[in-house]
């Protein structure tokens, strides 16, 4: 299947039918425009909206759509039976064993190997498939300050091992990582991942046909590291988390695209003057999809959009080539 180079993503939104029924909306009507890669997690609105592309995907043929979800973050709820989160905690994680307090970080977090097969389960039911095509491990740097480097290596490697696991079961055809800040920060920082010792962890977990193959991290004109900065020690030089993930022969996600729409107004002041560089391109939301679209390395820009009229504009973007490498270097001076 051939990728559309822009996603549609289902993290914001009220955790309500009426929500759920714009987001199922917002999938097919994206479909129908050429996309096809859709971004979930166990924990967004609770739940719900994996259960909203659920009710889309029902009428999809399961070969024309790519599906990622994640696993990390605790739901905290299902988003179906009423009682506290404590109850939910307990109910569902704590008495059936799939969770021990120890391994939880901040009360919110794990990479425990039972939870996430556990939290892939839910995802599969909610979604109505048999499978998703890519299974990532939710920031999982969140945990790394905490452990420390030794311990968080020994805990990553016991979840990838989970999730080589997860591959042969037929669950899932790859796994990967999405993050928040690990690929974007120096390498001094405590929240930091770097690249090249997770492939390494995953070659000791899968061998040599191991099946990390993607990584997700944040790209918007606001907070362009993944482009610009040189945060990884790969191959004995210093690059880019996206050169990296290039030189790795790693697919790429981007997420916050438009950072939730906080890039949009400062766009909107310059419009004009970005129009020579944008050609084709009609709103501040188009060329801010374009700008993360066009960077070298991202396989999918993915966006949040959780109505219909997002879509068709958002969408248009998909018949515009991508910007041309003088165009990026210009936005940057």
């Amino acid at each position: 299947m051939r990728l559309s180079t822009l996603g549609l993503g289902t993290y914001l939104g009220d955790e309500g039918p009426e929500a759920d029924a714009r987001y199922a909306e917002a999938a097919t009507r994206f479909r129908a425009l050429g996309g096809n890669v859709f971004d979930t997690a166990a924990n967004y609105r609770g739940g719900r909206s994996e259960r909203a592309l659920g009710m889309a995907f029902a009428a999809f043929e399961r070969d024309s759509y790519f599906v990622s979800t994640k696993a990390g973050y605790l739901p905290m709820g299902d988003g179906v039976t009423v009682e506290s989160p404590k109850e939910w905690f307990h109910r569902v994680l704590i008495e059936p064993g799939i969770l021990r307090p120890e391994e939880l970080i901040d009360g919110c977090h794990s990479l425990a190997p039972r939870y996430l097969a556990h939290q892939l389960g839910v995802s599969l039911e909610a979604l109505g498939v048999a499978s998703v095509d890519l299974f990532h491990l939710h920031n999982p740097e969140h945990a790394r300050p905490r452990l420390g480097p030794r311990v968080f290596e020994e805990v990553l490697l016991d979840a990838f091992r989970a999730c080589e696991a997860l591959v042969a079961e037929g669950k899932t055809k790859d796994y990967g990582v999405a993050t928040w800040s690990g690929f974007r920060v120096m390498p001094d920082r405590p929240d930091h991942l770097s690249l090249e010792r997770l492939l390494q962890l995953a070659e000791q977990a899968g061998g040599r046909d191991h099946h990390f193959r993607w990584i997700q991290l944040p790209l918007n004109l606001g907070m362009a590291e993944a482009h610009l900065v040189a945060t990884q020690s790969f191959g004995g030089r210093m690059l880019t988390p996206l050169a990296a993930a290039q030189a790795a022969g790693l697919q790429v996600q981007t997420s916050a695209s438009m950072l939730q729409a906080r890039v949009l107004p400062q766009i909107a002041e310059q419009v004009e003057a970005l129009r020579e560089l944008f050609p084709g391109c009609e709103s501040p939301a188009q060329m801010a999809l374009q700008f993360t679209r066009s960077c070298p390395g991202v396989t999918v820009a993915l966006c949040g959009m959780g109505r219909v009229a997002h879509v068709e504009e958002n969408a248009k973007v998909l018949g515009l080539p991508p910007l041309a490498p003088a165009a990026l270097a210009a936005l940057f001076g």
